[in-house]
């Protein structure tokens, strides 16, 4: 008959601090501003890929006027998702590219308005909601602030004591 001293007949020994309990964290919710902030970088690349569009000429091809509005587009792009999926840095390339954008536009308005375009000055300047809405919105709080909502927080045991 095998020997019963490996089976121990006594009770297990617990320690005297209670384990400590791990609560599950709520699932954070979206801010209100990141999905129209997402939006409005989306619309940012569309202007800025219109513009491309409008600067393109048949005859010459690809120039660096047609390729920084799609450099621009692509950036507004990158930003929008990055914003939307609560990426550490999206909402700052979406404010660059925002800022970029609003400061080309104001200038292209500039030069419609020194050549006596009523018209065109007016349409430059509607265009300009599109970078001015996208710029205020990546710079608010909870746009800034939703990448690290979204992490957990680092560092040691909750419900401890140090020793």
């Amino acid at each position: 008959m095998p020997s019963s001293a490996s089976r121990s007949r006594a009770p297990a020994r617990r320690s005297p601090r209670p384990a400590p309990r791990t609560v599950a964290a709520a699932p954070v919710e979206r801010p209100l501003a990141v999905p129209f902030a997402a939006f409005f970088g989306l619309l940012l690349a569309a202007e800025a890929a219109y513009f491309a569009w409008l600067f393109r000429t048949p005859d010459v091809g690809w120039d660096w006027f047609v390729a920084a509005p799609l450099l621009l587009a692509a950036l507004a792009v990158a930003g929008a998702v990055l914003v939307h999926t609560g990426r550490a840095g999206g909402w700052a390339l979406l404010a660059v590219a925002a800022a970029v954008s609003l400061v080309g536009l104001l200038l292209v308005a500039g030069f419609f308005a020194v050549l006596g375009g009523g018209s065109a000055v007016w349409s430059t300047l509607l265009l300009v909601v599109g970078p001015a809405t996208c710029l205020v919105l990546a710079l608010q709080r909870p746009v800034r602030e939703w990448p690290r909502m979204r992490r957990p927080q680092e560092g040691g045991r909750t419900g401890g004591v140090a020793r």
